[in-house]
Order: C-alpha cells, then structure tokens, then sequence
C-alpha cells in the first residue's frame, strides 16, 4: 500500500522549489571550501593567505552560509515541493518569488560584507564584535523572505483545509508546518536583537549596546535554531525513508505527537548555552536545563519509530532474524544511505548534547574544540547530510532529469560520514584536552600546544575528506541540472502507516500548540530579561578585531 503518487516537475511550484535548492547548494559549496581551509589553519599547514584575519574571515562565512543560507533556503525548496505534492497548490506564488529574491538579496548583501573582510562577527551575532550594517540588515532580509515562505505556506494549507473538512494534514506537511512554527517562535528573539539592538548600534544611532541582554535575545534563537534544521530532516525520515525503503511507517500518531513536542518545547532552551554567563540567576538556568533535557525524548521516539519502520521494511523482504533485515535495506540508493548514516551520526550528536545541558560537563567543555566536533555531527551530519541525500531524490522529480553521476553519488555519502568521523572524533578528544574553540592555529599554546597539534592535523585529514564529499555533491548536482537526461519525472510517493490516522487528533490541533509554546516563551525568558534589562550596566562600544 502506498500514498498517493504526484507528479510535479517542471510545473511552476517544481521552479520555485528548484530555485531554492539551486542558491542551498551554491551556498554549501562556497561554506565547504572556507570550512577546510579553517582545518588546515588550525593544523598549522600553509597555504596562500593564510593568517589570523583570514581565518576569522572563513569562520564567519563558514558559519553564516552553512548554518544560516544552505539551511534556510533548502528547508524552503523543500517546503514548496512538499506543499504541492500534498495539498495540489500553492497559494501566493507572486509572494513566494518575492520572498526568494527578497532573502537572496539579503545573502548577497550579508556575504559581500563578510568576504570582503567588513563582518568578522563570526556565526552567533555576538556584541560587542561589531558588523557592517548590511550584515544585520542583508541577515533581516534572509529572516523575512522566510516568514513569507511560512506564511505562503499556512495560506495553502488553510486553503486545503477548506476543501477537506475533517482531514489531519498529511504526515510530510504536519511536520513542515510544526517547523514553521518553531521558526516564528525561534526568530522572535533574534528579530528583537537586530532591529533593536544590533543594527541601530552599527550605524552609530546608539553609541554602546548590553552584550548579555543581546546574547540571551540571541540564544532564544541559536539552539531553536537546531530544530528548525533537525524537524525538516525527521519529515524525510518519517515519510520518505520508509518508502524508499519499501516498508511502512511504524506510527503516524507518534510521528505526529513528535512534531508538536518540539513546537511546545524547542524555545525555552537558551540558558545552557549561558551557564558562564552573568546577571542570569543559577535558579532559571536550571529550568532551561530541564526542558533541554526533555527536548531529548521526541527525539528518542523518532529514533525508535524510525529503526521500526526500517524493520518493517526488512520483514516485509522475508528477512526473519534479528538483525539480518538491515542487509535488506537499499543501501545503494545515494538518498537511503545519507538518511541512514545521518541518523546513526545523530545517536553521536544526541548524547553530546545531553553532556552540553549539563551544568557541571558544560564546564568542562564550555568554549573548547569539543564544542565544534558536537556541532559538525550534529548539523554537520544529521542535518547536512540528509538535505545532501534529499537533493539527490528532490532533482529528478523537480527538473523532470535523470540523475548523473550516479556511481560518485553513491559513495559521497560515506565519504562525508568517514570524513565527519574523523574530524568530529578528533575534536571532541582535542576539547577535552583544553584545546579553544576558534583558534588560528593549534600551536599558539607552546608546549601545550603540541599536544594539540596531531589531533588537529587528523581532524585537517578529517576536513578534506569532508571536502571531497562535498564536490562530489556539488558535481553530481551540476551534472545532473545541466547534463541530466530529461526524463517523466518521478512522482512523489510517501510512506503510508500502519494504522494511518484519518481523522484530526489532538496533535493536529497546531494553533493551540502555538499558543502552548508562546506561553512557555514567555514563562522562560520574561522575567530573567525584564530583569537584565532593569539592572543598571555599562553599555560597550564596538569591537573590531579585524
């Protein structure tokens, strides 16, 4: 049994959503090169123009284009193919253009600040280091080109709803939806700091700016943020990876419960990332803590729905003993082995972020290396490999083209999980032995540092492998826009359930939800700001390192 089959390519919403993906990729490659070449700095191996503005410069870009661009314009390249596949339109399509050339316009004007050496600011808008001001608006515009995308998003879906009374939205959109939610409610803080704070202080309107209340305005952001990568991830693996897998989705109704656990709970996370932070009371990071901590379980749930539905799959094929239905699995198809190898490295990134959310292991690993091999398995890999993966399925079904280079698109996907392997492992390892965060090179420490030095040059092996994956991707990506032979494409064909929900539950109810997680916002960040923000203190000027 399966859903529904619908073709869509090169329809106007496949060029939309085509559009997209193209600038994710465009972006993803220029962030892979200045990513290596961060390895190679950190392992003190020469190359042209190396030096310490150049390396901060290469964090930054690295940084913004793959954790801000690639990210954003993928999750809505593949909101839009989703929204038409599963409602049949999309309402507001002159919207739509505008909201990409609106947040590509931003992009160009954010990156140009960044290369050109005006906004070594590097990725967490972090006062007092100081922007150019078309950074922070260049960074608006990006923000508000995707509130638009959510918004043409929810107009197509109250415009199937209308013609469906009485129908839960379908799987793959139910989670598209809970992470436009997310998204509002995350950018929320940081639409607070860069208009109030960030970008009247760049262009000299305020003479000083509050960093505390500027980074607890942008952590109610930053680790949102990680959800608003990770649900578009779930969505495939919940409604695509079992049916490539030839199998079932285990549950709908956890699926669907999933998806609003994170809208209730993805926000009022912030503190963790505070714990060395002043002015924020021992007593409220506690409680950030304890909703980091319970953020974990949707998590737990999805890994076991997820491992289910692939089980199924395998029984389905006659497999009978414990473990030998894995071997059934199609790990020759580029997309299944991405979303495979990306789960099995979020186990990794999953365990690493409960030992982050614990006060006392924070304080061991608080602004080390380990902090950078956490976050490269997490987004790095769950996130990151599994759009890689999504790209190889979305091309064909949008741009009606075969695939190219298929041999080279099978094997980049392990060579990213044995290049992050490498890298993360060994950056942990160097975290836990003191080596900084951030550092031009390894070494700046005399003895110290050469005890940091191998790690760091196994953690450059690391990069360029992850670097070759990624121009694998890039070339299998070209090839296949420009070179690809035209063919019908592909529809779109999701996984049905087991026992498939037909009718609205309490998880469907997203606008209560919404209002459940604005009002655990507001319980979470209202009184520790109003009191940051009471509490006299000196302002800063502005810092430029570079």
């Amino acid at each position: 049994m399966s859903s529904p089959a619908v073709g869509i390519a090169r329809t106007a919403p496949a060029r939309l959503a085509a559009a997209h993906i193209l600038v994710a990729v465009a972006a993803f490659g220029v962030a892979a090169m200045m990513g290596v070449l961060q390895g190679l700095s950190i392992a003190d191996i020469e190359f042209p123009m190396r030096d310490e503005s150049m390396y901060y410069m290469f964090v930054t870009a690295h940084g913004v284009l793959m954790a801000l661009v690639f990210t954003t314009f993928f999750i809505m390249g593949l909101g839009y193919a989703l929204c038409y596949a599963q409602f049949g339109r999309i309402v507001g399509m002159k919207a739509a253009w505008f909201a990409f050339w609106l947040a590509l316009a931003g992009t160009v004007a954010a990156a140009y600040t960044i290369l050109t050496g005006q906004s070594t600011v590097l990725y967490t808008f972090y006062p007092p280091m100081q922007a150019h001001p078309a950074f922070y608006i260049g960074a608006t515009l990006l923000v508000i080109g995707s509130w638009i995308w959510g918004g043409v998003t929810i107009a197509s879906y109250r415009s199937w709803k209308r013609d469906n009374p009485g129908s839960p939205a379908p799987m793959a959109m139910h989670g598209m939806l809970a992470t436009i939610i997310v998204w509002y409610l995350a950018t929320a803080g940081l639409a607070a700091e860069v208009l109030f704070m960030l970008i009247p202080w760049s262009l000299g309107w305020v003479a000083t700016i509050d960093p505390v209340v500027a980074r607890t305005l942008f952590w109610w952001f930053g680790h949102p943020l990680v959800y608003f990568w990770l649900l578009p991830a779930y969505v495939l693996w919940y409604t695509v990876m079992p049916r490539i897998a030839g199998g079932r989705l285990f549950s709908e109704k956890l699926a669907r419960m999933v998806f609003i656990l994170f809208v209730v709970l993805s926000t009022p996370v912030g503190f963790h990332h505070q714990f060395a932070d002043p002015g924020i009371s021992a007593n409220w990071k506690f409680v950030h803590t304890i909703t980091t901590f319970a953020i974990l379980f949707p998590s737990f749930v999805t890994a076991f729905t997820v491992i289910a539905s692939l089980e199924v799959a395998g029984r389905l094929k006659g497999a009978t003993g414990l473990f030998n239905w894995i071997g059934t699995l199609p790990w020759r198809d580029p997309f299944f082995a991405a979303m495979a190898l990306a789960m099995l490295s979020f186990a990794f990134g999953g365990f690493g972020g409960a030992i982050n959310a614990a006060y006392g292991m924070n304080a061991m690993v608080h602004n080390t290396a380990w902090i950078m091999g956490h976050f490269h398995v997490t987004l790095g890999t769950t996130a990151a490999l599994t759009f890689m993966g999504a790209t190889y399925w979305l091309m064909p079904r949008l741009l009606g083209r075969e695939l190219r280079l298929t041999a080279l698109a099978r094997i980049q996907p392990w060579l990213w999980f044995i290049g992050m392997a490498i890298f993360s492992t060994s950056f942990h390892i160097a975290g836990l032995r003191g080596l900084p965060r951030r550092v031009y090179s390894a070494s700046l420490a005399g003895d110290q540092g050469a005890a940091w030095s191998g790690l760091a040059t196994l953690g450059a092996v690391g990069g360029v492998v992850l670097f070759v994956s990624a121009m694998a991707f890039v070339a299998v990506v070209v090839a296949t826009w420009t070179s690809g032979r035209k063919v019908e494409g592909p529809a779109f064909e999701f996984a049905v359930a087991l026992e498939p929900v037909n009718t609205p539950g309490v998880w469907d109810r997203l606008g209560m939800w919404a209002v459940v997680g604005i009002v655990l916002i507001i319980l979470a960040y209202g009184y520790p700001l109003v009191t940051l923000i009471m509490t006299p203190r000196f302002g800063s000027p502005p810092f430029q390192p570079f």
